[in-house]
């Protein structure tokens, strides 16, 4: 049997320092070459296969794993959070992080991220991070103006800010003091930029989510919308990454995990680590389909409410009968069948 190369890469913006060693430990070589896929692939293409790569996620993996991946048996982008023993154990320097990191991609103790194959695909997920940036940007230029007028003693809320009739009255209630005009009017003037970037992100989101016809099948989903949906594809990728949806629950952060140690108690909890864009995505289109109430989901909504679950847990249930129809959905090409909804979903409790 041919033996396997466990070929580890420590990634920086000018250099990467690298190396690989077969699969019983022995180191076979070392390398530090410059950041570039030419010279990369040069190296790659010394080792013998069957040759494997792991490097860790950074800005540069998605860029690296599309034009690296072709050349090697198996290539992982992995959770650096996951790799402590890099961080924590004992020196730590470039020429003796990418040996750990190859120790641990042999002993597979790596967990891997997902990313897209395509460079399509990948810029289409960029845009609409950058679209939840923005949207975050725009909440944050609000809480500012909230902050600094409610110190003033003049309370309002984000759609005031909007509406141009209690803009007038907000500012008409502020002290006439030149300094509070002149430092409310900058903080509008960030606040009204962001929400033209904001309207025209989401315009351009919507124009590349209309070219995907499984986005157009989402939105046939009561609660889901074009973002939503968007963000949904392009961040779950392909449906099967996921070998049951209790594994896609967690991710979306809507899952349960077990906790229990000793003879303590059996605990269950929500996962802290998860997708939050995607959490935030599928429970505002479970809030979304509630709101609606005309529609299957709303309905099975109320049902949860009546067995006596709190209205937190019904939302979360409610989110991952969405999540389960939206995934089973896309891994069989169908459309969406409300009499359908809840038949394969377990009991929620």
């Amino acid at each position: 049997m041919r033996r396997t190369n466990f070929i580890a890469f420590d990634v920086h913006s000018s250099f990467c320092e690298g190396g690989y060693s077969d699969d019983l430990g022995c180191e076979k070589a070392a390398w530090r070459k410059p950041t570039s896929i030419p010279d990369l692939v040069d190296v790659i293409e010394t080792v013998p296969r069957p040759r494997k790569l792991v490097i860790e996620e950074g800005p540069l993996a998605d860029w690296l794993y599309r034009n690296l991946s072709p050349r090697v048996d198996e290539m992982i982008v992995c959770d650096p959070h996951r790799n402590a023993l890099i961080s924590k154990d004992g020196d730590k320097y470039d020429g003796l992080d990418w040996r750990k990191l190859a120790a641990l991609y042999r002993g597979g103790f790596v967990k891997a991220v997902h990313h897209p194959q395509s460079l399509q695909r990948s810029l289409f997920k960029q845009h609409v991070q950058l679209y939840h940036d923005r949207v975050s940007h725009r909440v944050s230029e609000a809480q500012k103006i909230i902050w600094r007028v409610r110190r003033l003693g003049v309370f309002i809320r984000q759609k005031d800010l909007i509406d141009h009739g209690l803009r007038k009255e907000m500012i008409a209630r502020l002290p006439g003091d030149e300094i509070v005009r002149k430092d409310v009017d900058l903080l509008l003037e960030g606040f009204d930029l962001a929400m033209k970037q904001v309207h025209e992100m989401r315009r351009r989101l919507i124009e590349l989510a209309k070219k995907e016809p499984m986005i157009e099948a989402f939105r046939a989903i009561p609660g889901v919308d074009w973002v939503w949906a968007a963000t949904f594809l392009v961040f779950v990728d392909t449906p099967f990454r996921f070998k049951s949806k209790e594994k896609l629950w967690k991710y979306l952060g809507i899952g349960l995990e077990r906790r229990q140690s000793g003879e303590g108690s059996d605990r269950l909890r929500t996962p802290r680590r998860c997708s939050r864009p995607l959490k935030y995505v599928i429970l505002g289109a479970a809030k979304s389909a509630i709101a609606s109430k005309d529609n299957v989901f709303a309905d099975q909504y109320q049902r949860w409410l009546n067995e006596g679950c709190s209205p937190w847990i019904a939302r979360r249930n409610l989110a991952r009968c969405l999540a389960t129809v939206m995934w089973g959905m896309w891994k069989s090409g169908s459309v969406f069948d409300p009499s359908r909804v809840g038949k394969s979903l377990a009991k929620a409790h």
